[in-house]
């Protein structure tokens, strides 16, 4: 099994290694070497995830042999409003990769569509276990408390819309409510990703280039992030 992979640089100063053709698969490490040799691990653990939740319909094979291809490296930068590079105050550019594109066909949008279900599931379910005090308690360090972090993520999903031109809402029109976020965004998405397949769309936003296939890289990371995040913070 060969792994293609990206490598985001300086991600709030580590390193991201993204799996490229499979969503929702990433590994962080503190350098390059341990961020690639941390991916494999990452990917057997994708694998068991992908292949309990689809049975019979899973589209990965078990495999221990793999093989990490690094394609391309992108270190996150900063700008300003006259997007010239500046220090850490300004706008950060996230990584924007070759692979990124190319359109997604229809069998990767179907498959996104479930690992947006499932990660949605786990996420609702590791809620639904954690007492209404731990979810509003504030934890040294961080910035947002549980709930915070889960209107984040509706909140990031509305972003990523934004920069393709995808949602009618405006940013004051998100819903504040944090479940009702979380269900009227991801609904959004997953209304308009059937439509985005074979479809040539990047769109230049504030400096930075968006694309179909880097808004579903995006938006599986994220969530699935965070659910290791708050896994953290009630351990």
């Amino acid at each position: 099994m060969q792994l293609r992979t990206g490598l985001e640089l300086n991600y709030e100063g580590r390193v991201l290694a993204w799996a490229l053709d499979h969503p929702g698969c990433f590994a962080y490490g503190e350098d390059d070497q341990e961020a690639l040799l941390l991916l494999p691990q990452s990917f057997i653990a994708y694998q068991h995830w992908v292949n309990f939740k689809a049975g019979e319909k899973s589209w990965l094979k078990e495999s221990m042999d793999i093989d990490v291809r690094l394609l391309e490296s992108f270190k996150i930068y900063s700008i300003n409003e006259n997007y010239e590079v500046t220090g850490e105050d300004g706008y950060s550019v996230n990584a924007w990769f070759q692979n990124d594109w190319l359109p997604l066909k229809e069998e990767e949008v179907e498959q996104g569509l479930m690992l947006m279900d499932w990660s949605r599931k786990d996420l609702l379910d590791l809620l639904a276990g954690i007492p209404d005090e731990l979810r509003e308690k504030k934890f040294a360090g961080e910035r947002w408390d549980i709930l915070g972090i889960v209107r984040h993520i509706g909140g990031a999903e509305w972003w990523y819309l934004d920069r393709l031109g995808l949602t009618d809402l405006t940013r004051n029109e998100v819903p504040k409510d944090t479940f009702e976020r979380l269900d009227v965004i991801r609904k959004q998405v997953k209304t308009v990703l059937p439509s985005l397949v074979g479809k040539d769309l990047v769109v230049g936003k504030e400096g930075e280039f968006w694309s179909p296939r880097k808004l579903l890289r995006r938006v599986l990371w994220h969530e699935k992030d965070h659910i290791h995040h708050i896994y953290k913070l009630i351990s």
